[in-house]
């Protein structure tokens, strides 16, 4: 069986962006309503970050061998669509909701307590992590 193309392998990580993307929304919706009434709106959001990566970490783990991606250029080029598509995703959704753009930045400024530059790093070296933890539990079998 010959390896896909770059071209499938990003087609199928769209697939899989969407499906982290409406995992992301839900993620965010359930936050919102259960965990910032709690802690407030930055450390919810903070913790959002950790929770959202785990939980994005764990989709790519699951999807990784469907998307193909198994060359560092394809798993980078998988990240980097990821990356691009949910930033985005990101600001459309936060400007839709009327968000002004300091809103939307201070999620990204460390020094304004936001860390989603964290996530998105994560995000974008997802595919790679995946892949990289996936082949080792299959050398170890």
């Amino acid at each position: 069986m010959t390896a896909p193309s770059i071209g499938t392998c990003l087609l199928r990580g769209v697939a899989v962006w969407i499906l982290i993307a409406l995992a992301e929304t839900v993620h965010g919706t359930m936050r919102t309503i259960f965990l910032e009434p709690r802690v407030g709106d930055l450390a919810s959001r903070q913790i959002g970050v950790v929770t959202g990566s785990l939980m994005i970490l764990a989709i790519a783990y699951l999807t990784i061998d469907w998307v193909g991606a198994s060359k560092a250029r394809q798993l980078a080029a998988v990240g980097t669509l990821w990356l691009v598509l949910m930033l985005t995703f990101e600001v459309t959704l936060g400007r839709a909701l009327g968000l002004p753009w300091e809103q939307i930045a201070s999620d990204y400024l460390p020094a304004q307590g936001g860390f989603m530059i964290v996530g998105m790093t994560i995000l974008a070296l997802s595919p790679s992590l995946a892949f990289c933890t996936r082949s080792r539990r299959r050398r170890r079998r």
